[in-house]
């Protein structure tokens, strides 16, 4: 389903969605569910910015199996404007996570991330599975702390801001068409997303 430029904004806050269970409307890419389990779920979370639910993940320690996805099922959007509240909440390889746009499938797509390990944001095109950074920025962030990621891409110009602070900015055309949206981790990282928000900028 496209999403059409004077539609109303698109939000996903989980809490209608049973705590243990996927949320509904979302695919797992990956890591995908073992034994009807994944690691993938929506979870109580009394700190979330809208209690009572968050979608969590929780991967196993020391976890390095490369990107964790899920992925809204039937909303794609060209020019887009996507938000979204994260907490890192642990993981020894990895930490924090972002925001998913333009994903075509499980190896082609842009991310935007924070990493508390690191203490940085970046954004990333990903090509055949290969990740490669298109700008970078180095930030203060905390694990444990809720913080605010928005992506905005019109064309080929793509920005970034956390907490409302613009921080990257970037052109790639490698991705031209209407993508999936979602929202990414990587390796171990243990992290909790809020208030998801997609908006059209499509000018259609």
């Amino acid at each position: 389903m496209a999403m059409a430029h004077d539609e109303k904004p698109i939000q996903w806050n989980f809490d209608k969605d049973a705590v243990g269970k996927s949320a509904e409307g979302w695919k797992i890419v990956s890591p995908s569910p073992v034994e009807g389990k994944s690691a993938w779920t929506v979870a109580a979370d009394p700190s979330a910015p809208t209690p009572p639910n968050v979608l969590s993940l929780a991967m196993p320690e020391g976890a390095d199996g490369g990107y964790n996805l899920a992925i809204v099922e039937k909303v794609a959007v060209k020019d887009v404007d996507l938000r979204v509240k994260l907490k890192a909440k642990g993981g020894k390889v990895d930490q924090g996570g972002g925001l998913v746009w333009r994903y075509k499938d499980e190896k082609n797509y842009y991310v935007c991330r924070i990493n508390p390990l690191e203490g940085n944001y970046r954004v990333y095109k990903v090509v055949d599975g290969k990740r490669t950074q298109l700008q970078t920025a180095d930030v203060n962030i905390e694990s444990g702390k809720w913080y605010n990621l928005r992506a905005e891409m019109s064309g080929n110009q793509i920005t970034c801001y956390l907490d409302t602070k613009k921080l990257l900015e970037a052109s790639d055309d490698t991705f031209k068409d209407a993508g999936l949206v979602g929202v990414w981790t990587k390796a171990d990282a243990a992290t909790s997303f809020d208030d998801m928000v997609a908006s059209s900028k499509d000018s259609h």
